[in-house]
């Protein structure tokens, strides 16, 4: 692969050094990965292709859209509703669970925090995994880390972690499903079997944030809480309904006592009224939803076939709306990031700064088939058909 080229003339190349130290400076704050907006400003990030950008790119509707324009003004300048219970109505609607079996919150990083802060004592967490649940986690003598085997594509067998969470003795486990940034997806089978020989701890969380992307039916364990009183599910709303900004997700659970507990740690008005109008138009789009959510697997699946034909590159199998990719030796996720973006205006997510993964691996997220068909044709350019150094 070629490096980027550095511009010959000394001003140029004075810019080029800034952008890369402010790039890494970026990358070393934070175990996610830095906004275009933060990286290259609001005007250059509109002229680049975000395929770090996980999301559903088919939904919000333009109908939807259209009323929350309309509505923008009253919106912004009214309070969100100080009673509880609105946005669980609204979403009970289309999940198919009560109301008071869900928690809405400020985005899943919400719940994920009070979770951790508020709910549990002693936990696993399999790594490498989304890095807000390895945050959280404030010392290692109440939190341990089970690194999964890069020798096996990092794949985790259900059964050997819950024997080292007894082994340590675990009060909670958590499980992300599909994995990220794997993409490893369980059946509900498997994962009916992990739960019932997993009733001795206090809690499981299962993160079914790109669940909506694993197939059809929808292989979610919502329709089983109530057989696992133990089981949390915790969602983004940002990654399957395509809203990040505006900060949803929710908590399910089929024991009511455990949404009780995490509500009365959770502040008042911590969703805001554009997120609540939003959250009432779901109902009546539910049919568009399904039709957006199939077009997205189609999508990924197409831009998974199209990579794993690039013999250079060690593509994984998913479940999810992105695919993590693992480059030739000799080259490092950051080499790749910096000549795509650099050269080619196209943004992917480097696993580098991800606990448990090491410095070869990219996360590519669909952005559609017109744009995904763009980065193919860049990568195939960017890597000969030599598997040898794969």
């Amino acid at each position: 692969m070629k490096r980027l080229t550095v511009a010959s003339s000394g001003k140029a190349s004075g810019r080029s050094r800034a952008r890369d130290d402010h790039r890494r400076r970026l990358f070393s704050e934070t175990t996610h990965s830095p906004s275009l907006i933060e990286l290259v400003g609001v005007d250059e990030a509109r002229r680049i292709i975000d395929f770090c950008y996980i999301a559903n790119h088919y939904y919000p509707t333009p109908a939807m859209i259209r009323k929350m324009r309309d509505r923008f003004v009253d919106l912004i300048t009214s309070y969100p509703g100080s009673s509880r219970g609105r946005g669980e109505r609204h979403l009970s609607a289309v999940m198919g669970v009560s109301a008071e079996h869900l928690l809405v919150g400020n985005g899943a990083t919400e719940i994920i925090a009070l979770v951790m802060d508020h709910l549990m004592r002693r936990i696993g967490v399999a790594v490498p995994t989304f890095s807000e649940y390895v945050q959280h986690l404030s010392d290692r003598a109440v939190s341990e880390l089970y690194y999964l085997d890069p020798e096996n594509d990092y794949r985790m067998d259900l059964d050997a972690y819950l024997e080292w969470i007894r082994e340590r003795k675990l009060r909670a486990a958590l499980v992300i499903n599909p994995g990220n940034p794997t993409g490893q997806t369980f059946s509900v089978r498997a994962m009916r079997r992990f739960l019932k020989k997993a009733a001795f701890l206090d809690l499981v969380i299962v993160d079914e944030s790109f669940i909506d992307f694993a197939g059809t039916p929808v292989p979610s364990l919502l329709p089983h809480m109530s057989a696992f009183p133990n089981l949390l599910i915790i969602r983004s709303m940002s990654k399957h309904c395509g809203v990040p900004g505006l900060r949803l997700g929710y908590a399910a659970s089929g024991n009511p006592e455990v949404i009780r507990r995490l509500r009365s740690h959770m502040a008042v008005w911590n969703v805001n009224t554009l997120a609540e109008y939003f959250l009432s138009l779901l109902p009546a789009t539910a049919r568009q939803y399904e039709t957006s959510r199939l077009k997205v697997i189609a999508d990924t699946q197409w831009l998974a076939c199209e990579l794993g034909g690039i013999p250079a590159l060690k593509v994984y199998p998913t479940g999810a709306n992105f695919i993590l990719v693992r480059v030739p030796i000799g080259t490092t996720a950051r080499d790749v990031q910096t000549e795509l973006l650099g050269r080619h205006r196209m943004y992917v997510r480097d696993c580098t700064n991800k606990v448990g993964m090491d410095a070869r691996h990219i996360r590519i997220a669909s952005q559609r088939r017109a744009r995904d068909r763009k980065l193919v044709a860049v990568l195939k350019k960017m890597y000969p058909t030599d598997p040898a150094h794969a």
